[in-house]
């Protein structure tokens, strides 16, 4: 327990540096770290907990004045060569989704990453780890003030899934892979928001589907994944295929928060009876109680002005089926 003047200390601070809409999450913040010093915690437990804060912050304010702004995670092997014809293809995908208004996200690395950035011009961010080998920052990204380096790959790895809203993965190595299956973790197992996963590769290729024969051949046989998750990636082979499937999947829907027990979707527009009916009908089988239905904004929505003037629809999801919920999603934007 802290002691009265600690406690005081800490008020008076909170009162002097923070607003009402971050007393709470500010006073949660200090009391933690006044709490450290009665457990036996070492400096590199203190180096990790100061640095991280840092990043932390870095990573906020670089990204907080384009929230507006969807963005899509490019990933790949930054051991492509600039002659492959991956590369050319990541630079033209990436000029394609940022003439859609999109903004791209790299590891600001070379190959891929390069290329993302190069395709994408200022409309790019680049997340850079600090790595002995393979990974200064590219010199489309490296003199930006959208470029932010990481000591730490956890705080790296949150920040692509925070704020991005897809992800487009090109072919590569351990790390590609590692950013695949995490992905793909987060938004089976409910960590993540529904989102466009696309795995890219050039025409002819084989790449995707060799790692896919282990889903299917291994996992789904075995039991160790479902049959609806792998509804959670789509494999795109052309430019065009993955900029639609991207564009697309937030052509109707917006976002998704849960309130309670009830998942809620913002649409971008009214969707008819007839179409809630449609919902019903299709995915019964993720509805715990009552029915897919259309809802005024909750008051925990209010409360922080979260999309209310978007139209809502709600219903009790099991948190279960996560591959299910992104099939509705794509259901939806068929409307």
């Amino acid at each position: 327990m802290l002691n009265d003047d600690v406690v005081d200390a800490i008020n008076r601070l909170v009162s002097k540096i923070g607003d009402k809409t971050n007393h709470t999450y500010l006073k949660e913040i200090l009391t933690a770290v006044c709490r450290l010093p009665q457990h036996p915690i070492d400096s590199g437990d203190w180096k990790l907990l100061a640095r991280s804060i840092g990043e932390l912050k870095t990573s906020f304010t670089t990204f907080t004045p384009y929230r507006g702004h969807r963005k899509v995670a490019i990933f790949g092997s930054a051991r492509t060569e600039p002659t492959n014809p991956l590369y050319q293809m990541a630079v033209d995908f990436s000029k394609a989704i940022a003439d859609r208004d999109f903004m791209v996200i790299t590891g600001a690395g070379g190959g891929i990453m390069e290329a993302g950035n190069k395709g994408a011009g200022d409309q790019s961010f680049g997340v850079n780890i600090k790595l002995p080998f393979e990974q200064s920052a590219n010199d489309y990204i490296k003199n930006s003030p959208k470029l932010v380096p990481y000591n730490y790959f956890f705080i790296r790895k949150l920040m692509f899934i925070k704020e991005s809203d897809a992800t487009v993965l090109f072919p590569g190595g351990f790390g590609t892979l590692d950013e695949a299956y995490e992905g793909l973790t987060l938004i089976q197992t409910g960590k993540s928001l529904p989102r466009p996963i696309v795995l890219m590769q050039h025409p002819g290729h084989d790449y995707w589907q060799t790692w896919l024969s282990f889903f299917t051949d291994i996992m789904l046989r075995d039991g160790y994944i479902s049959p609806d998750d792998m509804d959670l990636f789509t494999l795109c082979d052309t430019i065009d295929e993955a900029v639609d499937v991207i564009t697309s999947f937030y052509k109707i829907y917006h976002s998704l928060r849960y309130v309670g027990d009830h998942a809620v979707i913002r649409l971008n527009q009214p969707i008819s009876d007839a179409n809630i009916a449609q919902l019903n009908d299709s995915f019964t089988d993720i509805v715990v109680n009552g029915d897919i239905h259309a809802c005024d904004p909750f008051p925990q929505e209010i409360a922080t002005r979260d999309h209310i003037k978007k139209f809502r629809i709600t219903f009790h999801f099991n948190k279960i089926n996560f591959g299910r919920l992104v099939s509705m999603v794509r259901m939806i934007n068929t409307f």
